[in-house]
């Protein structure tokens, strides 16, 4: 399902129009990377936790000409699935 297809359904699930479905996707992104952003995390009890992790520096190899090169330490983006979530994908 990609983001136009996510609207589609939550218009119709929620009996709105497009647009205003549109609008909840758009925001719901922006409030969920404002606060990654400042370090902190979005916990969606029996959904999910997205947070961010740290990833240290490390050496790595340039594949063209097999010179070490220094990638440096980052943020990354993570989402970890809660217990409801995997218990009703995990359902027979």
């Amino acid at each position: 399902m990609n983001k136009a297809e996510l609207v589609a359904a939550l218009a119709a699930s929620m009996d709105v129009k497009k647009k205003d479905a549109e609008l909840f996707v758009k925001t719901f992104e922006e409030v969920v990377t404002a606060e990654l952003k400042k370090g902190g995390k979005v916990q969606l009890v029996g959904f999910g936790t997205f947070e961010v992790g740290k990833r240290p520096s490390r050496t790595g190899i340039n594949p063209r000409t097999k010179e070490a090169i220094k990638i440096p330490a980052a943020k990354t983006p993570k989402f970890k699935a809660g217990k409801a979530l995997k218990d009703s994908v995990n359902k027979k």
